[in-house]
């Protein structure tokens, strides 16, 4: 425990986190969450958030040393794909009873578990991680996983992220530590170039990386690891020897890119891949810092060339969707690096931005959103699901833009609603992704069915009456009764 509290304490003094830094000793200590009500959702645990960031290593067993429930369901995580292996979908767990925490026996079933793991599917290497019931009754994972790691040849890496230690976003970061200590470095490629990059926080949400990756191929770039989107144990292993890297999601993974750069010289920027103008900046900053490494300055110019030609087939097929789109408001509810770049991108054809939440947004995200915007009038830190029902009922918005925990406060008010967010079905990342995210806002607009269901529901509308009343006693009473039972007269029937 004492090497996990250490761990937890650099990450808190993380010095290339500009909020980070701009906080007293005393609330530094604290972390980056705000306290937790007890009863109350959390939104992710220090676990999950270890497990969101290395389950997309696809060839890798991931083992929870838990009780079955803290495994969950890890099919589809965050929507993360893969082109080969399936592995990493496959759940394992030790599946620790209330016998085995009583008797002792957490590490001596650990250790089965990865000797059947190694016989039956033989990964290259098996992510352990422990939980908080694991954690507090003591067993020595490290010391399981290096012997485990001896006696079967292959790598068995612990991730030291039980839940209770804190939040999502420090589990990520944890799991980056992780990666620092037992992965990166541990292997050498023999085919290592001058054009060679990392791309980290990126999670090939909806495969949304391999609309980007053909543009770096065809400038020559090769991606040496993308950590962790559609991952291979040993691309990471080999990450230390690329010569730049792009910083997709800071709040993840600042931590990994800050101490690569230390340790092995490898220059990082913060970019994203949504929009036109995004991307192609993006594509900029990699030639440059790889030219500054030593690359061949022509890749420049090959960039320009490149990035003229993408752009000026993605404006062709987005100017059809302008005039339908132009004017159109956009509530932006979700955060990170999403709440600006998804922002610039939208703008770029016309969209107005009402509002866009900064939840786990950096102090570097805020201040892009500011020179977006111009104000910070359309920035909110969290906006209460009455808030939300309230400003799209009023028709403030023409869709949101969310994650699945809102998308209801949008359907009940009965607006559009498109995923943004890691559950999505398309991928946005790129020029034909930004194509795509302007297509599905598009079809969400003007789907006929919102014009349907914000019409009077048929019970609120009474068909006429006929002008031949009923000819016996009987019917003309039931006719009575019903008005009755409704609150109604003869007089209310009508059109609605």
């Amino acid at each position: 425990m004492s090497s996990l509290r250490a761990k937890i304490q650099d990450v808190f003094n993380e010095p290339a986190c500009e909020q980070n830094r701009g906080k007293d000793a005393k609330a530094r200590k604290k972390g980056c969450s705000k306290p937790l009500t007890p009863g109350a959702a959390a939104g992710g645990c220090a676990f999950d958030g270890a497990k969101i960031v290395l389950q997309p290593i696809t060839d890798v067993a991931h083992l929870i040393h838990a009780p079955l429930a803290c495994e969950g369901n890890s099919w589809d995580n965050r929507g993360a794909a893969s082109s080969g292996p399936t592995l990493w979908r496959t759940s394992f767990t030790t599946d620790l009873t209330e016998l085995d925490v009583v008797m002792g026996q957490g590490e001596r079933k650990l250790f089965k578990g990865i000797r059947e793991i190694k016989e039956a599917y033989g990964p290259p290497a098996i992510f352990v991680y422990p939980t908080c019931v694991t954690a507090l009754i003591g067993d020595d994972i490290e010391a399981v996983c290096k012997r485990a790691a001896e006696k079967f040849g292959l790598p068995v890496v612990p991730v030291d992220a039980p839940g209770f230690v804190g939040s999502k976003n420090l589990g990520n970061k944890l799991a980056g530590e992780a990666l620092l200590d037992h992965v990166i470095g541990t292997a050498e490629p023999d085919d290592a170039g001058p054009y060679d990059i990392n791309i980290l926080g990126e999670f090939n949400l909806s495969g949304e990386f391999w609309l980007v990756k053909p543009l770096l191929d065809r400038l020559g770039i090769r991606v040496r690891a993308c950590i962790p989107g559609d991952a291979r144990y040993f691309d990471i292993a080999c990450a230390h020897r690329a010569r730049a890297a792009m910083m997709v999601c800071s709040t993840a993974l600042i931590n990994l890119a800050r101490k690569m750069e230390q340790r092995w010289d490898i220059p990082f920027f913060e970019g994203s891949f949504y929009g036109i103008t995004d991307t192609s900046e993006a594509l900029r900053q990699i030639s440059q810092l790889l030219v500054k490494k030593g690359a061949d300055p022509e890749i420049l110019g090959r960039t320009e060339a490149l990035i003229a030609e993408e752009e000026a087939i993605a404006w062709k097929k987005l100017a059809a969707y302008r005039p339908r789109l132009e004017g159109k408001r956009v509530l932006l509810n979700t955060g990170g690096v999403k709440s600006w770049s998804v922002v610039h991108a939208l703008m770029e054809i016309g969209i107005e931005i009402v509002g866009t939440s900064v939840k786990k947004s950096t102090v570097e995200d805020k201040e892009r959103i500011k020179q977006i915007l111009k104000d910070d009038n359309h920035m909110f830190e969290q906006m209460a699901p009455r808030e939300l029902y309230a400003m799209l009922s009023e028709h403030k918005a023409d869709i949101m833009l969310s994650g699945g925990r809102t998308q209801f406060i949008a359907l009940k008010a009965k607006t559009p609603w498109l995923d943004i967010n890691q559950e999505r079905q398309h991928p946005y990342a790129g020029y034909d992704g930004m194509v795509q995210l302007v297509l599905q806002i598009d079809l969400a607009i003007h789907n006929p069915i919102w014009r349907q269901v914000r019409e009077p529901a048929p019970w609120d509308c009474q068909p006429a009456v006929r002008e031949e009343l009923p000819s016996t006693k009987s019917e003309t009473a039931t006719l009575h009764a019903v008005q009755e039972f409704a609150g109604m007269t003869t007089d209310d029937f009508g059109e609605c």
